[in-house]
């Protein structure tokens, strides 16, 4: 679905595709005064999305439904739910909305799917009922619904910092292919944070080398490092995970990247390298017998 775009109208409906994440690599340089950890991360869109049908509402301000194969809660703590609700209340719109969430991306996968369909809804809601509203005003609201919403309402390939709100866009294209690895575990971002034990000696290794490939704009260098400093801690709350990173590792199929969190992990291809990628992906399911699916990076 590379040549998807974000926006469709098929009659009166408005449809917003929501891009999952990957990141490619992923530090923490310490703890803030607010609780919150300091991050830098690499974060690249693919071409793997939920969707979002806004329609003309009938009997609540908001009507809210969940679909598709992936479970995601579906009552007011969805953050389409709490987008739509933020964007209708500080415009002050008064018309009924119908919003849709087609849930195709799981839950707990480090692929950052509910706050994508948070930026959707705020692209789509600000689309739909014609608000004009600046960018700065979306990434604001973007902000107060989560760390990484803001990112989702940037480009394709962006370095964010502070807690995750500051983006830096890489305007150097970065083409690739991922095979994801998907995961019956559902991980707790909260949780792994939590765990989370700093080693400063290894972030101030980590950010001198990804530092200086950035200045030279290779991103793809930064990618194959599979730098992630949460690696750690969600191997030791999932230990799943971790026996199943060694198990592919054993493989001989490339270095094995955790996106986020956890819980899915990446294999990275040349992005036209489509017959060595689908054989790893045979190798790896008669290995292993897991889920997998094969990503392209976005373009929007």
């Amino acid at each position: 679905m590379s040549d998807a775009q974000q926006f469709e109208r098929p009659g009166d409906t408005l449809l917003v595709r929501a891009p999952a994440k990957l990141n490619l690599s992923l530090l923490i340089a310490g703890k803030r005064p607010d609780g919150f950890h300091e991050i830098e991360t690499v974060m690249a869109k693919v071409d793997w999305y939920d969707e979002i049908r806004i329609e003309p509402g009938q009997t609540t301000a908001i009507e809210f439904f969940c679909e598709g194969p992936r479970w995601a809660p579906q009552d007011q703590s969805n953050l389409v739910y709490r987008a739509a609700e933020q964007i209708l209340r500080e415009t002050g719109q008064t018309r009924r909305v119908r919003l849709t969430l087609v849930k195709n991306i799981p839950a707990g996968s480090g692929l950052g799917s509910a706050s994508s369909d948070a930026a959707a809804t705020l692209l789509g809601l600000d689309t739909y009922l014609h608000l004009g509203l600046s960018q700065s005003r979306l990434v604001e609201m973007a902000a107060r619904l989560g760390s990484d919403v803001a990112f989702f309402l940037n480009g394709p390939l962006a370095c964010c910092t502070g807690r995750g709100e500051t983006i830096t866009e890489l305007r150097d294209a970065f083409p690739f292919a991922a095979l994801l690895i998907l995961s019956d575990v559902n991980s707790s971002t909260k949780e792994v944070y939590a765990h989370y034990r700093h080693d400063p000696a290894l972030y101030e290794q980590l950010h001198a080398k990804i530092t200086a490939l950035l200045n030279d704009n290779r991103v793809d260098s930064v990618a194959r490092m599979c730098a992630n400093m949460l690696q750690r801690s969600c191997f030791q709350l999932y230990e799943e995970l971790g026996r199943r990173k060694e198990t592919i590792e054993a493989l001989d199929l490339g270095p094995v990247c955790l996106s986020g969190s956890g819980s899915t992990m990446f294999l990275l291809f040349d992005r036209g390298d489509t017959e060595r990628l689908e054989v790893v992906r045979e190798v790896l399911t008669k290995k292993t017998g897991g889920e997998s699916t094969v990503v392209r990076n976005n373009r929007w």
